[in-house]
């Protein structure tokens, strides 16, 4: 068990569940990780989620990871196929999904292997597994699951067989359809939740069905309850103290739909497609309500013009998308580049390339939104680090992008898409929103790109604005938009649109160090690693370790102080979620080694050797694994 301070459980016999006594005192733990998996469609993923919001609720750290198959409806009973999610508890913030798995709910063996054998629980991890297949009428499924039970509970898993089935069809005739709130129910009990914030969780996700509905749903949480009490010999308590403030529960794809809301742009253009289409279901709830327009294009390359369009017309739209429909829109993105015309496209990036994995993370399309498109196209790239991050870098990034008429690009993740975890409400402000559509007249003999020979910048004139009128294209222009094929026109333009990067620098703020300023080893990374790097320095640093790390927020630019900063560790090492080649294989050396992402980028702009250690296995990189990492390159 991890950071038990209490007396330790008690190990059940081989089969069925124990009886306890009457008396269970809870074990109190620091922190727990919890799984629940089952076939797709049997609402595992909802109740793992609810499970993170009622005890987010109770004051606890939270970080819940979907489990997600690759395909849309696997077979059931696959081993492939395992469906719900992933939910680390703590007495204290939590940034990331951690390590492996304490305890494991599962609606059938097959799910649950594929987790054994992605090394995912814990050598003791305790398994409550569906009970009903060691009765089915079908010899080869208890065969198997009697073959499956036995060999875990030989290999030292702490197997409890729950008869969920049987449970839940005493109150409904589908037992698939509250098997979750079943098993809801008994995680409630065992980690001495709150049952009247479980009931009104179960309310709230079910508010829109019938009364009839969440009072069957309501049943089975109960009933999953009392069987935990009655039926299980071991209960946990994780401490925690509620927020001072009001906190939002939701995942990264939800935060970015509400950053969208909160920057003020009013048009969002997509076409649907994995990881990102979720940001749409939340938009497309509420975005009429403050007169915004969510647009579902035939295409992505329709989505993205659809957003320049509206972009042109006079206020910063926003096109998501995930890998591949980024690469379709990388044409339409140089339009507004060459146009310069604030855009704000967000890239929930999967696993690549092609369609890849489109359920699992990965940090691949850096140098994509970075280097891509013909020509030379200079935008904005960020990253969010957090949930929280991807509401407040949307605001950011509206900013910017109207600013120096730009298209900023913001990477998140899969990682981040569907993980959820609480953070303090945001409180409005209004200068997050853009001021309105400047309709006032341009002074006569102004050009529309007038480009300022420091920055880059020049006015943007908008459609309607009295003597603003001129044509737009595609095609190199002069000042005055007019196309020309002139060497030093064309240089003109260039230059100044590469300025107004460098001009964007200069705002910029040091990213800070994490731990001390100076010591043996940097490490570095972006995006959703974040959690799990800070999480592993912190460990290392308490085991006496001169470790520290760095987290950028944005990619192009870079931003001052990371030389100054890399020069003051004895070796700087990048940490991410994208290839790169491992020395230790035969054919790899210095001079044919292909370096991640961010490496690449670092030791090119600083002249420094920046090592680099990635993983791209489809899931989030653990704190244990980053631990190692650092431990061996300081040996």
């Amino acid at each position: 068990m991890t950071d038990t301070t209490v007396e330790k459980t008690v190990k059940p016999s081989p089969g069925r569940a124990a009886s306890p006594g009457s008396n269970k005192p809870a074990t109190i733990l620091k922190e727990h990780i919890v799984e629940v998996i089952s076939d797709s469609g049997e609402g595992a993923q909802r109740c793992g989620q609810s499970l993170g919001s009622i005890a987010a609720r109770m004051g606890n750290g939270v970080w819940t990871v979907e489990i997600i198959p690759a395909e849309i409806q696997p077979p059931a009973r696959s081993v492939a196929g395992a469906s719900g999610n992933r939910i680390r508890l703590g007495s204290k913030h939590v940034t990331n999904g951690g390590n492996e798995t304490d305890l494991v709910v599962a609606f059938n063996e097959q799910v649950l292997l594929g987790r054994v054998r992605a090394g995912e629980l814990k050598p003791d991890c305790i398994i409550l597994l569906e009970s009903m297949w060691r009765d089915d009428k079908n010899p080869a499924i208890v065969t198997s699951y009697i073959q499956t039970h036995d060999e875990l509970v030989k290999a030292g898993y702490r197997v409890y067989e729950i008869p969920m089935e049987h449970e839940c069809l005493k109150m409904v005739s589908d037992a698939r359809r509250g098997k979750n709130m079943f098993a809801l129910g008994m995680l409630c009990s065992i980690y001495s939740l709150d049952l009247q914030l479980a009931r009104e969780q179960v309310e709230l996700t079910f508010g829109k069905k019938h009364a009839t509905v969440i009072k069957s749903n309501l049943m089975l949480l109960d009933a999953g309850h009392q069987w935990a009490e009655t039926n299980l010999d071991f209960k946990f308590s994780l401490p925690a103290v509620r927020a001072k403030e009001p906190q939002i529960v939701v995942n990264g794809n939800t935060a970015l739909a509400l950053g969208v809301l909160a920057s003020g742009m009013e048009i969002c253009a997509m076409y649907p497609i994995t990881p990102a289409t979720s940001a749409s279901h939340y938009l497309s709830e509420v975005f009429e309500k403050v007169n915004g327009i969510l647009h579902q294009a035939e295409d992505e390359i329709a989505a993205c013009s659809f957003a320049i369009g509206a972009s042109y017309a006079g206020k910063c739209a926003v096109t998501i998308t995930s890998g591949p429909g980024y690469s379709l829109k990388q044409e339409a993105i140089g339009l507004a580049v060459m146009g310069e015309i604030p855009l704000v496209v967000v890239n929930v990036q999967r696993g690549g390339p092609s369609t890849g994995q489109p359920t699992k993370a990965e940090q691949g399309d850096a140098l994509t939104a970075i280097f891509g498109s013909h020509g030379d196209a200079p935008k904005v790239v960020m990253a969010a680090s957090t949930i929280e991050d991807c509401f407040y870098s949307v605001i950011t990034a509206r900013k910017i992008a109207e600013t120096f008429n730009m298209v900023v690009v913001l990477l998140t993740d899969a990682n981040l898409a569907t993980s959820q975890q609480p953070f303090p409400r945001p409180q409005f402000s209004e200068t997050w929103v853009a001021p309105p559509i400047d309709q006032s007249a341009i002074h006569e003999g102004a050009l529309p790109y007038d480009w300022d020979p420091v920055t880059g910048l020049s006015r943007r004139f908008i459609p309607g604005q009295p003597n603003g009128m001129h044509t737009l294209t595609g095609l190199a222009h002069d000042r005055q938009s007019r196309v020309a094929y002139d060497p030093e026109i064309n240089e003109e333009g260039l230059r100044a649109r590469s300025l107004k990067l460098a001009a964007l620098q200069k705002t910029l703020k040091a990213p800070p160090v994490f731990g001390d300023e100076s010591g043996d080893l940097l490490v570095i990374g972006w995006g959703s690693t974040k959690g799990a790097i800070e999480e592993a320095v912190e460990i290392m640093r308490a085991d006496g370790v001169k470790v520290s790390s760095m987290h950028l927020a944005f990619l192009q630019p870079l931003p001052p102080g990371i030389k100054e900063a890399m020069l003051r560790f004895k070796k700087v090492i990048t940490i991410e979620n994208n290839w790169c080649d491992r020395p230790e294989d035969e054919l790899i050396d210095e001079n044919n080694r292909r370096y991640s992402a961010l490496a690449m980028m670092l030791r090119s702009r600083y002249l420094i050797d920046v090592d680099c250690w990635s993983e791209v296995k489809g899931q989030p990189i653990k704190p244990s694994i980053i631990c190692g990492v650092i431990r061996n390159k300081l040996k």
